[in-house]
């Protein structure tokens, strides 16, 4: 089982990002996916969760109306659009699999 987030980066505030995370190893399609945050010092923080055939989507509202997840289950690929980013969207990004499987993480860095 193999998850690889991919994508970030240092940003300007306002500015925006997408991530991906590829997945390898299991059915993709089989399971709800989910993008969590962790900032310097700080523990877990849920971003958002999308279920497996995408019918649903969910955020937290700290980043409702910025973040946009989404999945192509052909490519076995999950994403997570980031707009309008903050300083306090700076963390290392992780997807997990149903919270089950976790990738290594993708740093985030927003600052000027």
């Amino acid at each position: 089982v193999q998850l690889v987030e991919s994508g970030g980066g240092l940003v300007q505030p306002g500015g925006s990002l997408r991530l991906s995370c590829a997945a390898s190893g299991f059915t993709f399609s089989g399971y709800g996916m989910y993008w969590v945050r962790q900032a310097p010092g700080k523990g877990l923080d849920w971003v958002s969760t999308i279920t497996a055939g995408s019918t649903n989507t969910f955020y937290a509202d700290s980043v409702k109306g910025r973040f946009t997840i989404s999945r192509d289950n052909a490519k076995n690929t999950l994403y997570l659009q980031m707009n309008s980013l903050k300083p306090e969207d700076t963390a290392l990004y992780y997807c997990a699999a149903g919270l089950r499987y976790w990738g290594q993480g993708t740093q985030v860095t927003v600052s000027s």
